[in-house]
């Protein structure tokens, strides 16, 4: 007998009136059920639950990141005004703005007034082919009857050297040094640095004496990168003659020497920074930013010692620069003299300390050169006068 399909799906036809009895109930209860869940979790927010193990996350500083400032104003000092202001670093990470680090008093960041003022101070001294002279002191060594006034007479009374006088700027480094050289020159400048006072005797090698004389250097390197080619000279260098005519054409600087040895080319000669002859290139400029970051490597060393050292680095012949030792025969002083007065140029009071000292023997040079010039030519060509200095200052 054949079974009916009812039979072959549920198994007999009671049973399948019983399914289709409770069937629909179930169906509404499913329903009912999967609702409420779905709105639960929708009304729920989600919670994510941590790993066992704790990780530690270090947060790095903020990162500034800088706004380029315009190459103008890297190669422009003068015209700093007219630039927009330098952006500040932009915090990726605070919003508020941190106040600015000051820095150290320095050459580099002159006040613009003071710049412009320097540039016409040099424009106005400057010779056809932009030569400056160059001297810097402070109130201790400008007040009357001191170095000044001896520095400015030996240019009144040398050979060929009052005419100079226009192309000289005298850089004080203190009020009273530019109050006093207003009175008495009409090319001055004002070097000012915030903080530090230059007024006083600054003794030889001492931290206060050290700090000017690396001061003046950068000083020197900001002449040459406006352009102008200098010779600088110690205030207690008495000047008879014009050097011009005696520099050495293929040098870029020229310095003189307390020991020379006979050849300009000579490293071994030993330099003396007071009387230097500089040339505005690219060699010398390099050379003057590299001498004085060598500060850095030898601390509480004399600018003039660092030289001394540097001047035989390989960097120095990578930098090109041509350097000349001026021969003591026409630029003397104290540590080795000129011994010919119908030779010399220039004689410095070096190898002495103490201004009272400095004082005496170069007013004694000054007698010796008037007594010099007013015998007849003749007699000074053919007799062979020498100084009667160093006594004071004698070693």
């Amino acid at each position: 007998m054949k079974p009916s399909p009812a039979v072959s799906l549920f198994g007999a036809k009671a049973a399948d009136s019983a399914i289709r009895r409770w069937l629909s109930p179930l169906l509404f209860l499913a329903v009912v059920a999967l609702s409420v869940s779905l709105l639960y979790f929708a009304a729920t927010p989600a919670v994510s639950f941590p790993p066992m193990t704790t990780v530690r996350v270090e947060l790095s500083p903020p990162v500034a990141v800088w706004q380029p400032v315009g190459a103008a104003e890297a190669s422009d000092p003068i015209s700093r005004s007219s630039l927009p202001p330098v952006q500040r670093p932009v915090d990726a990470a605070v919003a508020s703005d941190p106040e600015p680090i000051s820095s150290a008093p320095s050459v580099q960041n002159m006040p613009e007034s003071q710049d412009v003022k320097l540039e016409r101070v040099l424009k106005a001294a400057a010779t056809e082919d932009n030569t400056v002279i160059l001297t810097s002191l402070n109130a201790f060594w400008a007040s009357p009857g001191s170095v000044l006034d001896l520095f400015l007479e030996s240019f009144r009374i040398g050979n060929g050297t009052s005419e100079l006088l226009s192309h000289l700027v005298i850089v004080a480094v203190d009020d009273k040094a530019y109050g006093r050289c207003l009175a008495i020159h009409p090319h001055c400048f004002h070097l000012k640095t915030e903080g530090v006072d230059y007024s006083g005797e600054k003794v030889f090698n001492t931290p206060e004496y050290l700090d000017m004389m690396w001061a003046r250097l950068d000083f020197l390197r900001l002449i040459l990168e406006k352009g102008y080619n200098f010779i600088f000279s110690d205030v207690d260098i008495m000047w008879f003659r014009n050097p011009l005519l005696y520099f050495y054409t293929d040098g870029d600087f020229q310095t003189s020497c307390d020991n020379f040895l006979g050849d300009p080319t000579n490293l071994k000669n030993w330099p003396n920074n007071g009387f230097n002859y500089v040339k505005s290139n690219n060699r010398s400029i390099e050379f003057y930013k590299y001498w004085y970051s060598s500060r850095a490597r030898f601390p509480g060393v004399h600018e003039q010692n660092v030289f001394n050292i540097i001047k035989y680095d390989q960097q120095i012949q990578q930098i090109g620069v041509r350097i000349r030792f001026l021969s003591t025969e026409r630029f003397g002083g104290f540590c080795e003299p000129s011994r010919d007065l119908n030779k010399v140029c220039t004689m410095h009071a070096n190898c002495c300390i103490g201004l009272r000292r400095k004082i005496d023997d170069l007013r004694a040079m000054l007698d010796d050169w008037r007594k010099f010039v007013s015998l007849p030519p003749d007699t000074r060509i053919s007799r062979r006068f020498s100084w009667s200095v160093p006594r004071s200052c004698r070693l």
